[in-house]
């Protein structure tokens, strides 16, 4: 005697089996594509981790978070080389008084290894760095003694133009708007020739001495 359709079906303990072998299978699936996405940071980047040794790759040149280092004939509102604006004078490196001293409160400096610049020191701390004749120091905008009044204004906009004290006119003085601010800023000065004759870097109001410590 034949058996019936119905004698074949599965029973309901065999169903029950087939649909738990069904969700264990969907879940090992869903499983190994997570297992294959990319890692990411938790600020949602992808990790830079080498596949073949699981350690993080090294960071791209630059990407230290280092400063850049500047050269050492280049002036910047923070000083001249181991000079600081705002710091003592740095010991053993050949900055020092030379000279006659006008004042006992507010002293110069010089280094016969930077011709052509000073720097004025009061309260113990360097207040302004001077570069003037003879000097090959610039700024890192390449502007230095001798740049011409435009190259200053192509650099620098809106700079304070004001009459120079004993230089007639065009000589003049430029000065950044944020002088007054406390933080240390820009001034130069423009010969009758219409280039600068000096650059000031510096804090008030000592960046507006117009005769070294006076």
């Amino acid at each position: 005697m034949g058996v019936t359709h119905l004698e074949r079906s599965p029973g309901p303990h065999r169903w029950r089996g087939m649909r738990l072998f069904l969700a264990a299978s969907a879940l090992a699936v869903i499983l190994a594509a997570c297992s294959q996405a990319p890692e990411t940071t938790p600020g949602g980047a992808e990790s830079s981790a080498s596949p073949a040794t699981g350690t993080a790759s090294p960071s791209p040149a630059g990407t230290t978070g280092t400063a850049p280092k500047v050269a050492a004939n280049v002036l910047t509102l923070e000083g001249l080389g181991a000079l600081r604006v705002g710091q003592a004078v740095p010991a053993d490196n050949g900055w020092a008084e030379r000279g006659a001293q006008i004042s006992d409160t507010c002293r110069t400096v010089t280094s016969p290894a930077v011709p052509g610049v000073y720097a004025i020191v009061e309260g113990g701390k360097v207040r302004r760095i001077s570069a003037g004749e003879r000097s090959a120091v610039k700024l890192i905008e390449g502007i230095g003694v001798g740049a011409s009044e435009a190259q200053v204004n192509a650099a620098f906009a809106g700079f304070r133009a004001e009459p120079h004290k004993y230089v007639e006119a065009p000589a003049k003085y430029l000065t950044a708007p944020n002088a007054a601010s406390g933080d240390p800023a820009l001034r130069f000065e423009i010969g009758a020739d219409g280039k600068v004759s000096q650059v000031h870097v510096g804090t008030a109001p000592q960046l507006g001495y117009v005769e070294g410590c006076a």
